[in-house]
């Protein structure tokens, strides 16, 4: 079988076109730090990647979305803190507007402090939040939710709950609304204000009258205790809500860096690897660069 000069040159040429393609490849993955360039490399850790990015990119947006439900509820809580501090307050002037000592006009001293409480909390229940939004109107956010009137304040807004999907199997709300707050169970606490600043500017004139004080401060200060327990327990699932994200948080963080790994692992350049390939593949090409001249030079004249 005779072997022609042409055949000879192509097959050296294509060799050596061989060898520097890979020698391209090896120092591409070695400046870039990727493996694989393109899914022809390796198809299946393409498509491998391609399903932990996709699962890596659902994990940063639930990690997002806890983010923004712990702001909310961060902002609540903030909230509710004021809103206990005002009720705790509340209750010590009715203790001390239950000395018998008090005249008429020391009682409506303390008639004109709740007023102004009343106003306050009216004030903290339409607290709105970075965006403008009232923390306590439920899906009617734009609505301020409580109106003062006379006798305490009506609700505008809805009992919605806001929920977001923080977890893939976990949906949390994030709002309360203000009728769950202020006014619940038949216990409405800016009623219960108004009442009293009622009762504490009614003179009591006689045994009568003392006795009505006494029965209206005793249901006031039950129905201000009710309140205050509530907002107590508000806060007891707000405070349980921001633990869950916590350890949500944990358990995400945790998933991010195995997806980030498992990554590397598929995609990312092993440069001791590449490098000792680098080497050898430079190596073979010399010998096939000296071969590929020694035999093309040869001829049968150097033999005659």
């Amino acid at each position: 079988m005779r072997i022609s000069t042409n055949t000879m040159y192509q097959s050296g040429i294509s060799k050596i076109n061989t060898l520097q393609a890979d020698q391209v490849k090896l120092q591409q993955q070695i400046s870039t730090g990727r493996r694989i360039a393109s899914p022809s490399d390796d198809p299946v850790a393409s498509a491998r990647a391609l399903e932990i990015s996709h699962a890596q990119g659902i994990n940063k947006k639930f990690a997002d979305t806890r983010q923004t439900a712990q702001l909310k509820l961060n902002t609540l809580e903030s909230n509710l803190t004021s809103v206990t501090s005002l009720l705790v307050s509340t209750q010590s002037s009715l203790v001390g507007a239950g000395n018998g000592t008090l005249s008429n006009l020391e009682r409506s001293f303390i008639a004109t402090d709740l007023t102004n409480s009343l106003q306050a909390l009216i004030g903290l229940a339409n607290t709105q939040d970075s965006s403008g939004n009232y923390l306590y109107a439920g899906f009617q956010t734009s609505t301020k939710p409580f109106v003062a009137n006379a006798t305490g304040a009506t609700y505008a807004g809805d009992s919605n709950q806001q929920l977001l999907q923080i977890d893939t199997q976990r949906q949390m709300a994030v709002n309360v609304s203000g009728d769950n707050v202020f006014q619940t169970n038949g216990n409405d606490v800016f009623a219960t204000i108004s009442n009293l600043v009622t009762l504490l500017n009614t003179p009591i004139t006689d045994a009568a009258s003392q006795a009505a004080f006494n029965a209206g401060l005793a249901t006031a200060i039950g129905k201000m205790q009710g309140s205050v327990d509530n907002v107590l327990n508000v806060r007891a699932s707000i405070g349980s809500k921001l633990n869950e994200i916590d350890g949500l948080d944990i358990s995400g963080s945790d998933r991010a860096l195995q997806y980030s790994k498992a990554l590397s692992d598929l995609q990312d350049t092993d440069y001791a690897s590449a490098l000792s390939d680098l080497a050898k593949q430079q190596t073979i090409m010399e010998a096939a660069q000296k071969s590929f001249v020694q035999v093309t030079s040869l001829s049968l004249f150097k033999f005659i």
